[in-house]
């Protein structure tokens, strides 16, 4: 049977319709669309939605549809050059070592949180898992690494990279929400608390004084109204980035394809992934293009289009998704609060040798965990000037995350055996 939405032009302009609802609703000041939200968070409503196209209302058929391929090819690469471009190194240096060091702490927590808590409910409680066999487990379990680090950029390439089914992407989006949104909440009481915990922690807050500063005089230097021709140059340097992907991606990606026996051998099947290089060389360029003049570019919106592309990602995603598949997996959830309390034990751990503020812990672990979505939103929850300190560590994050998620990917892999 035809499905009613069989034109990707009409399918699209409906996403985007549901995307649009989404974000203006969420930021409504209105009471019941506020509970709504603290119950159903805004990025999980942006996966869920769009499913309902598919199942119940059974409205368009998501094999028919080339929609997810053009935005995972095109719109992915894109956003991580969009996100990556705007990072200054030099201002990310001058937050302070204490602020890196949780930051890096944070990232670490997530590489090794995710095998040592498959490890741990493996071994403790076996049975509570099920489901997905163990090969669909880690492979599954990459993408949240991808998230957790990176964000839903990431998030995505995991997807691909690691050919993780719809059904099992699906139960891994639920965990990755419901599990950071559990740690956001307490990080957003906690930022009511900081005088407390920055005693407990006998932490030096003087250079959160001198970083507001810092940051609000790095705001104003690049903020703009931008022109036309600026921003075709913005859309020109980014599909430029996007066109020298795909061409080394076609050229690498055969080359180590010739190699199969030895990749195999190490475990090292993604690298014959095209899909693979095309992230990792829009990472790379993204990275090498925030130390040219075009960074000032974030002055045009560039983070603001990267998120666009991922959240229109997101929504192609959800398509995707049949809700009827999602298996109530509680090991999975077990999976999750393990590997986020390891994450929040080895942050306060550290956070209590080098004596570094809350807000340093908070906006480092959201950094990876929550990415550009919530990490200014906890920054700006210790101080509205501080909001920008979210968003540069966030930034920090998407260019960290594909290569700390492979990292995360192979040593589970290596843990399910």
């Amino acid at each position: 049977m035809k499905p009613f939405i069989s034109n990707d032009a009409v399918l699209l302009g409906v996403l985007l319709a549901i995307l649009a609802f989404v974000f203006i609703t969420s930021s409504s000041s209105k009471t019941g669309w506020k509970k709504f939200y603290t119950f159903f968070p805004s990025v999980l409503a942006c996966y869920f939605f769009p499913a309902l196209l598919n199942w119940p209302l059974g409205l368009i058929s998501p094999e028919d549809s080339n929609l997810y391929f053009v935005a995972s090819r095109y719109l992915l690469p894109a956003s991580l050059v969009l996100l990556c471009l705007s990072i200054d190194f030099k201002g990310i240096l001058n937050l302070g070592p204490k602020a890196l060091i949780m930051f890096f702490t944070a990232t670490l927590g997530i590489i090794i949180g995710g095998p040592v808590a498959l490890l741990f409910i493996s071994s403790v409680a076996p049975d509570v898992i099920g489901g997905a066999s163990p090969d669909d487990l880690w492979r599954g379990l990459s993408t949240v690494a991808g998230s957790w680090i990176g964000g839903g950029a990431n998030q995505t390439a995991m997807k691909e990279i690691y050919e993780v089914k719809d059904s099992v992407f699906t139960s891994m989006v639920v965990v990755d929400v419901i599990c950071a949104n559990i740690w956001l909440a307490f990080l957003l009481y906690g930022a009511n608390n900081a005088r407390r915990v920055d005693k407990w922690l006998k932490a030096d807050t003087s250079a959160i004084s001198d970083l507001k500063k810092r940051v609000e005089n790095y705001q104003s230097s690049v903020a703009k109204i931008p022109s036309t021709a600026e921003l075709m140059t913005l859309l020109a340097v980014t599909f430029g980035a996007v066109a020298i992907s795909h061409f080394l991606a076609d050229q690498i990606a055969p080359w180590m394809q010739a190699r199969s026996e030895w990749l195999v051998k190490y475990n090292l099947n993604s690298l014959k992934s095209s899909f693979f290089w095309l992230v990792v060389v829009a990472t790379t360029i993204g990275l090498g293009v925030s130390f040219t003049r075009f960074r000032k570019m974030e002055g045009y919106g560039a983070s603001k289009l990267g998120t666009i592309f991922i959240y229109i990602l997101v929504a192609t995603i959800g398509m995707q998704m049949n809700l009827y598949d999602i298996v109530d997996n509680p090991g999975l959830f077990l999976i999750g609060i393990t590997w986020i309390a390891i994450h929040v034990g080895l942050l306060l751990l550290v956070a209590k040798i080098i004596k570094a503020p809350l807000f340093f812990v908070a906006v480092g672990s959201q950094a990876n965990v929550g990415g550009a979505a919530s990490a200014p939103v906890v920054a700006a929850a210790f101080s509205p000037s501080l909001t920008a300190v979210g968003a540069l560590m966030a930034v920090l994050g998407y260019a960290l995350g594909t290569y700390g998620a492979i990292i995360c990917a192979q040593l589970m892999s290596m843990v399910v055996g």
